[in-house]
């Protein structure tokens, strides 16, 4: 399944690149997630993400356990490429994407277009496809809201917010590939899928209702 996104960054497109490949800045921004450690292969390796995802579905949670692997970090192309691989930890659902984003100069401001070529099994593979793109635009919006007022919030008057600042994937390269922990935080909010794609699968659910209904009141006219 693949999906496209766009959206914009209120910062010039070089500050953007900085806080876009800052893994542990942006984190709290993502929804139900949580990075555990960033690492490097070798000095000017690939550098490697784990963390985990929480999913809810109703009453059941689902927490993927997985890593992200930065492909290509194109500073001259402002381009990235990230794939992520992840797995139920307590079931067999995968979950895998291979993620494009690509910066465009808007003066001011800094355009940013994502390619997500998804793969998923397990519960949350249930959805169709225009039900995960509604989702994942939900999603999408909640993080941009998060990542502006991260950036345009002044450290001095920001109470409880971390000011981005450096560059995960180049830190984690200059560290000679020594795997870095990340400091514990409050486990975030899993993702509740029912309740962000409520309105719009309710309306796939009322056609089908409707036509539903409509069979049932023939089939008891006919019998009657």
């Amino acid at each position: 399944m693949e999906l496209q996104h766009e959206f914009t960054v209120p910062v010039p497109v070089e500050r953007a690149w900085e806080i876009l490949n800052d893994v542990e800045g942006i984190a709290p921004c993502m929804p139900g997630a949580v990075v555990d450690e960033v690492r490097s292969a070798e000095a000017g390796g690939q550098v490697q993400v784990d963390g985990r995802v929480k999913v809810k579905l109703g009453p059941i949670s689902v927490t993927y356990s997985g890593t992200a692997t930065f492909l290509e970090v194109d500073e001259a192309a402002r381009r990235l490429v990230v794939k992520a691989a992840g797995k139920e930890t307590r079931g067999s659902g995968t979950a895998n994407a291979t993620i494009t984003a690509v910066l465009t100069d808007k003066g001011d401001s800094t355009s940013v277009a994502v390619t997500t070529d998804l793969a998923i099994t397990g519960k949350p593979a249930q959805f169709a496809r225009g039900v995960m793109v509604d989702v994942s635009n939900k999603l999408l919006g909640q993080f941009v809201d998060c990542l502006s007022a991260k950036i345009t919030a002044p450290a001095e008057t920001a109470a409880g917010t971390t000011p981005i600042t450096a560059s995960a994937p180049q830190a984690a390269a200059n560290g000679h590939g020594t795997p870095r922990a990340i400091p514990p935080r409050a486990e975030p909010e899993a993702i509740d899928l029912l309740g962000t794609a409520g309105t719009p699968v309710l309306k796939r659910l009322v056609p089908v209702a409707a036509v539903v209904a409509v069979l049932l009141f023939l089939l008891k006219r006919r019998r009657a």
